[in-house]
């Protein structure tokens, strides 16, 4: 896969203060003096879907944060197959490896039309530094990163294939009882949860079947209460 060409993705550089969502990423705790020790541009990006934001080994040049859409981080085995490790959704941030100076460790690729923030790692190390927040907010993500691996681990690695895919709608869903969950091809969840693609499409047919999913097909509105039964299952 080729990288997508970022000045394609570029709507213009991006206004921290002005951001609808800063409240969920990564700036959220700087006060406004801080935003002088910014010098470089970071750029305010649109990816298409199935586009990816950087490779596998690629230099760190930078990080990325989603404002909006759903990335998919992908590693590639030895045998040449495809795993997804994780997902990022809005106020997640891509790439954090590259303040360690090291390549990126996963290929991120949108699933959906996805908009990032793309931040020059100068900028960070900067702030790093200089301020305190930006400091706490960078442990946080890190801390959030480390919960996310070990719930991909736990939640979603193990147990029936009917369960895997209630507790992965569960996660792609809203906090209500009736919740929106937008969903993706079944060749990427079943990567996902270590699963055949005819078995995620055998489950997703039967939640739909159940009225466990209603509406749209791809933006259905999901039952959380019987998701949230299914995913408790152990048979």
């Amino acid at each position: 896969m080729k990288p997508f060409p970022i000045q394609v993705a570029w709507n213009g550089a991006a206004d921290c203060r002005t951001c609808s969502v800063r409240e969920s990423v990564l700036f959220a705790g700087l006060k406004e003096e801080e935003f002088s020790l910014i010098h470089l541009p970071i750029d305010d990006l649109t990816f298409p879907p199935q586009s990816p934001l950087y490779l596998d080994g690629q230099a760190g040049e930078a990080l990325f944060t989603v404002r909006q859409g759903l990335v998919k981080l992908e590693q590639t085995l030895a045998d040449g197959t495809t795993r997804i490790v994780r997902l990022l959704q809005s106020g997640d941030v891509a790439g954090m490896e590259a303040l360690l100076g090291q390549p990126y460790a996963h290929t991120a690729i949108c699933l959906h039309e996805t908009k990032v923030c793309r931040l020059p790692r100068a900028v960070i190390e900067r702030l790093d530094r200089e301020s305190p927040r930006l400091h706490r907010a960078l442990l946080t993500r890190w801390h959030r990163a480390l919960s996310q691996a070990d719930a991909w681990l736990t939640e979603l690695s193990t147990g029936p294939a009917r369960a895997r895919v209630a507790r992965l709608l569960l996660r792609l869903s809203d906090t209500g009882a009736q919740s929106p969950c937008t969903l993706f091809s079944r060749e990427d969840m079943g990567a996902m949860l270590g699963i055949t693609t005819e078995t995620a499409s055998r489950v997703i047919a039967e939640f739909k079947r159940g009225g466990l999913l209603r509406g749209n097909p791809g933006a259905p509105t999901c039952d959380r209460d019987g998701l949230q039964a299914v995913a408790n299952s152990v048979a």
